[in-house]
């Protein structure tokens, strides 16, 4: 006689950039072991293949593409599937903003972080009087490496490869010229011709992005001075 199979439950959550509801499961001993042991080989590579394994055997909804979903759909659903699976509660150390070196294990429950949305955001650029520009949200592939690089690239290397990776389309009155058909090299080059002020705007695109944030109130336990601390983005809440 086989051993009994061991039911797993489902779970239902609603896709912030949709809205539209899906059913997930937790994650299984077989699979926490592959994220953690993609963790702990520090090869962004490695992570990258163990996420999209989660959350692709995760997903129980049909006709959802893991690659296509925006970087705040990923980080929302990985954080739930996460607490489904491990505990719905996340410990986080955070430094105390007074001395800046004190730190502050503080423990979060995973239902109160949530995706926060700017009202400035928008996907569409003005380049100049007669170019505008059309970005998409950051890959899976980029999100991972954003969260979890290990090859120490410099900020300015990592933001012109976000950049160019998130321009969809440039455009006019008259022609439309989509990112797709250039290479990497030639979006790059595009990017050089801009100004200061023009590129300060495909980083507001960035920076108003919605994402996952919480505020939380800690004590310096030396200085017993109270302050406001602010976490964004998955790997701040990634134990």
């Amino acid at each position: 006689m086989p051993l009994p199979q061991i039911a797993t439950p489902t779970y239902e959550l609603v896709l912030p950039s949709t809205k539209k509801k899906i059913n997930y499961r937790p994650f299984l001993v077989k699979e926490e072991k592959l994220l953690v042991l993609a963790l702990e080989s520090e090869d962004t590579k490695q992570i990258t293949n163990a996420i999209k394994s989660v959350i692709k055997g995760c997903v129980l909804t049909k006709g959802i593409k893991v690659e296509k979903l925006p970087t705040f759909d990923i980080e929302y659903l990985f954080l739930n599937i996460r607490g489904k699976s491990v505990g719905e509660e996340v410990e986080v150390n955070v430094i105390a903003p007074d001395d800046e070196t004190t730190s502050i294990p503080v423990k979060i429950l995973i239902d109160q972080i949530e995706i926060t949305e700017s009202e400035e955001h928008t996907n569409k650029i003005k380049v100049d009087d007669d170019l505008m520009m059309e970005m998409k949200y950051p890959s899976l592939d980029q999100f991972i490496s954003n969260n979890f690089d290990f090859k120490g690239d410099t900020n300015v290397e990592k933001s012109f490869e976000l950049v160019g990776s998130c321009i969809d389309k440039i455009y006019n009155e008259e022609e439309v010229w989509s990112t797709a058909d250039f290479t990497k090299k030639e979006v790059n080059d595009f990017l050089e011709q801009m100004n200061s002020q023009q590129f300060k705007e495909i980083e507001k695109f960035f920076e108003t992005m919605p994402k996952l944030s919480h505020s939380i109130e800690v004590t310096n336990p030396k200085t017993k001075v109270k302050s406001t601390v602010v976490l964004e983005g998955l790997s701040s809440f990634f134990a």
